[in-house]
């Protein structure tokens, strides 16, 4: 064998392993609407946000979608869709809930039963991928309601306006989940697996900031407070853009200590521009104008092409480029 042959074998050899030792973990994604990505204006789930906490190591993969219970999301092959992108040391975030305390047949899961048989199923089955499990429960619904609303189905709820009248409430967040969120914490403990308590964390975010405040976390507007939602809207469960960012923020803390393994990938940006939508601002420029004067502001630029943004005075911008991102002059 020529000398130059076998050169170019040991060169493409170091190339091959050099690809391998590149290898990025991907955290798969399932779930409901509050952690789906999002086509509509200002709604995000809190995991199509997730990716601008990560460092370009991990590649978020959000497989979460509107309406899915535990069992829909089995039944409609969506669980199978994900297991066959498993690698060894990849993660799946399981967060269900929602929808699995709504009575309808599709979709209706029983929490010490089907629902723990269910994610049981999720834990195992990523397991014998080689692929780590984490369990979280549901998010809280923005409940202070003295009497409690009936609510067959959450989708409903982009179709409702503002209506202008005053709903009693109190001072108090009621849980509207029951047993939905022992489940998890059971199955966790049985099987081994990391359990991210993310009832607790909302549930804490929103009763600190109380019934006002808290509404500025969901897809709650009056008429005239949002360009494309010109009728306002009521909606408890779903997530606003700033909500989605604030939930994601905390929860990422909460996975750190809970996942010791990802917390060296995790980071905190002040503004996450992203051309998809996954990021606070959709424009660099715009985040640049919104940068407050004499603090250090630190950009993640996730997505898209961009022209470098001039030199603002008195404004300290430091852009973080992500790999995915192109910066040009």
């Amino acid at each position: 064998m020529r000398k130059h042959t076998v050169n170019f074998l040991l060169l493409a050899l170091l190339a091959l392993l050099l690809s391998a030792s590149k290898s990025k973990t991907t955290i798969f994604m399932i779930g409901d609407s509050t952690m789906a990505n999002k086509p509509y204006d200002n709604e995000k789930g809190w995991g199509m946000v997730l990716q601008g906490f990560f460092t370009d190591d991990i590649v978020v993969d959000n497989h979460a979608v509107n309406g899915r219970s535990s069992k829909s999301f089995i039944d409609e092959g969506r669980w199978k869709a994900v297991t066959d992108l498993i690698k060894p040391g990849d993660y799946v975030f399981i967060q269900f809930g929602h929808n699995d305390e709504k009575p309808k047949a599709d979709r209706h899961t029983d929490p010490g039963s089907t629902f723990d048989a269910n994610l049981e199923r999720f834990v195992r089955e990523t397991r014998e991928h080689g692929g780590i499990p984490v369990l979280f429960n549901a998010v809280v619904r923005r409940n202070f309601l003295v009497q409690e609303e009936k609510n067959d189905d959450d989708e409903q709820l982009r179709n409702t306006v503002y209506s202008g009248k005053e709903k009693k409430e109190g001072d108090v967040l009621v849980d509207t989940h029951g047993d939905y969120i022992i489940a998890p914490r059971n199955v966790a403990a049985a099987t081994g697996t990391p359990f991210v308590d993310a009832n607790r964390v909302t549930h804490d975010l929103e009763q600190g900031l109380g019934r006002e405040a808290s509404k500025k976390l969901h897809m709650w507007f009056k008429p005239g407070e949002n360009p494309s939602i010109p009728n306002g809207r009521e909606d408890n469960t779903h997530y606003s853009v700033y909500g989605a960012h604030v939930v994601a923020g905390l929860l990422v803390d909460e996975i750190a200590r809970q996942v010791p393994a990802l917390k060296r990938y995790v980071r905190h940006y002040d503004f996450i521009v992203a051309a998809d939508g996954k990021g606070n601002y959709m424009d660099l420029n715009k985040a640049v104008e919104d940068a407050p004067e004499g603090k250090k502001t630190v950009i993640r630029v996730l997505n898209g092409t961009w022209k470098r943004p001039a030199k603002v005075k008195n404004k300290k911008i430091k852009l973080s480029v992500s790999e995915n991102a192109v910066i040009i002059k």
